[in-house]
């Protein structure tokens, strides 16, 4: 699966350096972006969770989704902890 090249995904020339590639890579897509917050779709998240944690490119992709506002689960979050994350970043930023 290819969500973004700017993780390092695209294409690249043989003179590029040498990049890590995502764990989500090779992964359906849908995997990443279970419908509902109950059942089997929470199972899902965590597997999808299960494969970001992996990734060497966790971080990276973790802010891409903080600054996007991403919909469905990046760098091992779904939308609801990262609108929480940003919660306290805003609350720590004004005290």
């Amino acid at each position: 699966m290819v969500r973004t090249a700017r993780y390092g995904n695209g294409s690249v020339s043989p003179a590029a350096p040498e990049r890590s590639r995502a764990a989500c890579a090779d992964e359906d897509p849908e995997l990443f972006f279970p419908r509902s917050k109950s059942g089997a779709d929470l199972l899902q998240e965590e597997e999808a969770k299960a494969v970001c944690r992996r990734c060497p490119l966790l971080l990276p992709c973790l802010r891409g989704a903080l600054e996007r506002n991403e919909l469905g689960v990046w760098g091992a979050t779904n939308e609801d902890e990262r609108r929480r994350m940003k919660r306290r970043a805003a609350r720590k930023r004004t005290a």
